[in-house]
């Protein structure tokens, strides 16, 4: 008799966490004429030209490169190699480590259960993991032994101060501050990536005891926030973080190739992360993580902030949701009122950047960086990643521009600023 029930209870779950079908119906992404949606084929001839230059120049060793307009893909195109070494060319399919572009899918999942009434944005984060209770502000640091005291914070962590990067939190071995690069390696944080067999949760309950930066709220430092927010989504919604973004995201979107670790099948499709070394590109070696950590190891550690691998086109898909205001062929991820929300300068000057804002997934462009020119328009939202990746979409010009590029160390690449530049400039309409 209890087969009935358990089959139930799956169903009721199954149909609990689907996404509703909308009354808009706006088409998955598709090729289309650049002129069709006024794209200028001669401007965008001269972003070819500049990214097949960058590839010729040594700049990169290889580029994917995605525009698109009105819903309609105009420009996608891959350059170079996916790996030098092996001379293995670089496709458009290629599958990139998109690092900290995870952050804005992972705020996207925090919004979806925050539209369920499961909790609200300035909620204690400590109400749902009750490790950050009393969070408490690093006062002195010994360097000798690698002791340290603290003061009580004057408030508790919210979701909103998670999301924001204002929490107080560090990020580990990129972080600013060498004290708390060395705390928080000594406590055995997992800052990024790993192929050791480490989960989300106990990553997440160590770091819960250790020191902040400030006070939550005080200021802006770019952490380890969305990291907490993946176990967040796991304690919320019952799930494991990874089975609610493929359940509730990428399956609905058609992200396919968008994965914390590959399936077998699309190993093949990595790019390998490359550094130049006596003038020539070779691949990056281990350091304190293995490049090659969305195919092997583990694979137990889903960070929200920086683990997942994407392609250009999938990662178009997620952010064309976006432009059409939370929907995609028929399917409602979130609301056109939660992402007006969410695009919403949350923060002010604590951003400390003169031209964005910043939202509760994006950083968002304003009047000066309007004033600056080539940021696109007031409101278009972006982001990057460690791996020399990079997006931005404009929610007047219906624009979307996507590079991507897998490399670390030091380069001579002008591809970031030049092709955002230029794609707005091909704009003929």
């Amino acid at each position: 008799m209890k087969k009935p029930f358990a089959l139930l209870f799956v169903l009721t779950t199954f149909l609990t966490l689907a996404q509703t079908p909308s009354l808009k119906k706006s088409p998955a992404l598709t090729q289309g004429d650049p002129a069709s949606v006024g794209m200028s084929q001669a401007r965008l001839a001269k972003i070819d030209k500049m990214l097949a230059k960058a590839i010729e120049e040594k700049q990169v060793p290889g580029i994917v490169a995605l525009i698109a307009k009105d819903g309609k893909i105009v420009f996608h195109k891959a350059y170079g190699m996916a790996d030098n070494p092996s001379k293995k060319p670089m496709e458009k399919d290629a599958i990139f480590r998109i690092a900290s572009q995870t952050k804005a899918i992972t705020s996207t999942a925090v919004m979806m259960l925050w539209e369920e009434g499961r909790f609200k944005l300035d909620d204690p984060i400590s109400d749902y993991i009750p490790e950050f209770k009393n969070p408490q502000i690093l006062d002195t640091y010994n360097e000798e032994d690698g002791t340290y005291t603290t003061l009580p914070a004057k408030n508790e962590i919210t979701i909103r101060h998670l999301l924001t990067h204002t929490s107080g939190l560090g990020y580990g071995v990129i972080d600013g501050d060498e004290r708390f690069k060395k705390i928080y390696k000594n406590a055995g944080i997992t800052d990024l990536f790993t192929t050791e067999k480490i989960t989300i949760e106990s990553s997440v309950k160590k770091l819960a005891q250790l020191p902040l930066h400030h006070n939550p709220g005080d200021a802006y430092r770019y952490s380890e926030g969305l990291d907490v927010l993946g176990y967040f989504i796991e304690v919320v919604s019952g799930m494991p973080f990874d089975q609610f973004l493929r359940t509730r995201i990428f399956d609905p979107l058609g992200m396919d190739d968008t994965w914390f670790y590959l399936p077998e099948e699309k190993h093949d499709r990595l790019v390998s992360v490359q550094h130049i070394k006596n003038g020539k590109w070779k691949k990056y070696p281990v350091t304190f993580y293995d490049p090659d950590y969305p195919k092997k190891g583990a694979k137990t550690f889903f960070s929200g902030g920086a683990g997942l691998s994407s392609t250009a086109k999938d990662y178009a898909t997620f952010l064309q949701m976006y432009l059409n205001m939370g929907e995609l062929n028929g399917t409602r991820i979130l609301s056109r009122t939660t992402i007006k929300t969410m695009m919403t300068s949350q923060i002010g000057d604590l951003f400390g950047d003169k031209n964005r804002d910043y939202g509760l997934a994006f950083g968002l462009v304003n009047q000066e960086g309007l004033a600056t020119g080539g940021w696109g328009s007031i409101g278009t939202f972006d982001w990057g990643g460690y791996f020399n990746t990079q997006y931005f979409a404009d929610p007047e010009e219906k624009v979307i521009g996507i590079l991507m590029k897998q490399t670390q160390g030091e380069t001579t690449d002008q591809t970031r600023w030049k092709f955002r530049q230029m794609v707005f400039a091909a704009i003929d309409d």
